[in-house]
């Protein structure tokens, strides 16, 4: 394991690092916005306003955690961010918003993400798919398909071939042998693949849109009551 982990350690880090620059919009965007007092005009601070709102009564879980990862982040500090950053964290974007609205120096913030995200984490990730993808697991999976009743017989085959066919792939060995029962395999993981960035350009676009419709109506709105005002 520990010579798989040597020979992705820089590839892991360079991953863990772009992911902790992808944290530096949300806290950006939070920071100008409390620095211009332009806070209102945020779509993630209404999230956040509301979260304020509830914060001695929460609604859910999902509110329950954003406030533990919130009260984390006020109260501790670095430390907090980082140990926000070291596990896998899909609430960690909520962490960016509350430095930036705290004015939280970047360096701090920005240092516990990227120790959090490029070393800790990166690492406990790395280990994870390692034990999880080792080659008897694997089989192990490839047996426990078998077991499904009618499908499993039919899919096993095929997708031992298919793993077999990437493993030589990666591995830059001659195709010696022509693994035709997997072709539908990976017909259906291009098509899978084709759906998710099209759902993902799709939902964009809706964003989009959403804050465009939004940003008409607070217009319309603040010349209705400037009219209202003038009379």
């Amino acid at each position: 394991m520990w010579a798989i982990m040597s020979k992705v350690r820089l590839e892991s880090f360079m991953w863990g690092a772009g992911t902790a620059l992808g944290e530096l919009p949300p806290y950006f965007m939070a920071r100008a916005a409390r620095l211009s007092g332009t806070e209102e005009d945020l779509d993630e601070f209404e999230e956040f306003e509301k979260l304020q709102e509830h914060k001695g009564h929460p609604e859910n879980t999902v509110e329950r955690a954003k406030l533990v990862i919130q009260g984390m982040v006020e109260k501790v500090g670095f430390l907090g961010i980082l140990a926000c950053a070291s596990i896998p964290n899909p609430l960690f974007d909520l962490a960016g918003i509350t430095c930036g609205h705290f004015l939280v120096p970047f360096w701090t913030f920005f240092g516990a993400t990227l120790i959090g995200k490029a070393i800790i984490k990166m690492h406990i990730q790395k280990v994870f798919v390692i034990l999880t993808f080792s080659e008897h697991h694997v089989l192990t999976m490839i047996k426990w398909i078998g077991y499904i009743p009618r499908f499993g017989p039919k899919v096993q085959v095929p997708f031992r071939h298919y793993l077999q066919k990437q493993k030589d792939k990666l591995h830059h060995r001659p195709e010696k042998q022509r693994y035709k029962d997997a072709n539908w395999i990976q017909w259906l993981f291009e098509k899978l693949v084709t759906a998710m960035i099209i759902y993902f350009i799709l939902s964009i676009i809706n964003s989009l849109a959403q804050s465009y419709h939004k940003r008409l109506c607070r217009q319309q709105h603040a010349a209705d009551k400037s009219g209202k005002a003038d009379e």
